[in-house]
């Protein structure tokens, strides 16, 4: 018996760990995966989607016909005729019902305007992730740059200690001076500092895309797994004006909502007219009567109230949001035309780096150690060629960041991910 409970204790402590283990395994997501899990756990988003489904339900109302009604009566009652034993003598019941008729397309014009304030709140909720997916791209480029300039700072570092260990090597030889290599050991500061640095500004940013994914992954455990480079696209600013014409939510919305004001004006002219209301009744009367049916029609005299106040309304509704969809046209166009021109430029400083800096800077670095190790070159020059290779560096992956920021307002603007 305690063998057993033993054994089973172990098991428990063993299916305990794993589970432990598992809690806090690494994760590493792609740029799709972040889509994806921002998609589906943004609490903005998941609201909007429950303001399509009532814009939804109201096009069920919208669409719903007239009740009929119906009236039950008792009628001739008599209880002070001259024999008091007869009171309901003369008496008769009837029934009577009575339905509205909705003229000129009521119904269908309720129903089209239903229809088209479901596709406004789609529009908008399309613009709304827009806007929030946007916070996730620059959240996700953020931890990309941190953790490449995290990379470089290690490297940068681990190369400075190997030209340390040479130079200790030179000190102990008696070929340096001691305030030489003391200064080279204060220079390793700036180096470690770097390191530092890079190291929290790569959480702060893993905290904040963790945020906006509502990811509850330890940050330590956190990962991002995209390569942090930019790729020029051939897209020209004409095609990107098209683009955004197409697939702006917010240029379709105010499209949406100048059709929906023309179909309420619409539906403002029918609710001007008359409706009447059709009746049937039937009673059952004593002899020599008996029973009979008949009909009726009902109408308003429509003489004063003509619904002129809602036409005139909605008339004027449709030049505002001729305005307002006009206005955001030109918005669009004036963010895609700015997004261009900043990335653009971006790039213009972008490609000296990669095509001449880069590989110079490394050529002068490697140069000056050699030369200092061999004795031809000054302590002055060697810590020179080190700075200018690490804020060569650093000024590179901060070009590399400002494009895909850059790429990520393009889109933006356009409305789309044209550009990766």
């Amino acid at each position: 018996m305690h063998r057993h409970n033993w054994r089973m204790y172990a098991g428990l402590l063993f299916a305990t760990a794993c589970l432990a283990q598992n809690a806090h395994a690494p994760r590493s997501i792609t740029w799709k995966e972040a889509q994806d899990e921002f998609r589906a756990n943004n609490p903005d988003l998941l609201a909007g989607k429950v303001t399509i489904a009532e814009a939804q339900a109201d096009e069920t109302t919208a669409y719903l016909r007239p009740n009929p009604s119906m009236t039950l009566g008792w009628d001739q009652l008599t209880p002070y005729r001259s024999n008091p034993y007869e009171p309901v003598a003369q008496s008769y019941l009837f029934v009577s019902m009575n339905y509205l008729h909705e003229r000129q397309h009521k119904r269908e014009l309720r129903l089209a305007s239903a229809q088209k304030q479901t596709a406004i709140a789609t529009s908008a909720q399309a613009d709304l992730e827009r806007s929030l997916l946007f916070n996730v791209r620059d959240a996700f480029v953020r931890v990309m740059q941190a953790k490449a300039v995290v990379g470089v700072a290690k490297e940068n570092l681990d190369y400075y200690d190997k030209v340390l260990a040479i130079n200790k090597d030179r000190f102990d030889a008696g070929a340096i001076a001691r305030v030489d290599f003391q200064r080279l050991e204060l220079q390793r500061v700036q180096y470690e500092s770097d390191l530092a640095t890079s190291q929290v500004n790569l959480r702060t940013a893993k905290i904040d895309l963790q945020a906006l994914l509502r990811d509850r992954t330890p940050v330590d455990q956190f990962d991002v797994t995209e390569k942090f480079e930019f790729q020029e696209s051939l897209t020209t600013l004409e095609e990107l004006h098209a683009l955004a014409l197409d697939n702006r939510p917010d240029l379709r919305e105010a499209v949406l909502a100048l059709e929906k004001a023309k179909n309420d004006h619409q539906l403002a002219v029918a609710n001007g007219s008359t409706d009447p209301t059709f009746g049937i009744d039937f009673a059952h009367q004593p002899k020599p009567l008996y029973s009979y049916m008949g009909f009726s029609v009902n109408f308003p005299l429509r003489i004063f109230d003509k619904n002129q106040g809602e036409k005139l309304h909605t008339q004027l509704d449709i030049g505002r949001n001729e305005r307002v969809r006009d206005a955001t046209e030109v918005g669009a166009m004036r963010d895609v035309d700015s997004a261009f021109a900043t990335l653009q430029g971006t790039l213009v400083v972008l490609r000296p780096y990669r095509s001449k800096y880069l590989k110079q800077a490394d050529d002068v670095r490697a140069t000056m150690s050699f030369s200092y190790e061999h004795g031809a070159a000054s302590l002055l020059d060697f810590l020179d060629a080190q700075s200018q290779y690490r804020s060569t560096q650093l000024s590179y992956l901060n070009l590399i960041g400002a494009c895909l920021s850059a790429a990520n307002q393009v889109n933006f603007a356009v409305g789309s991910e044209v550009i990766r």
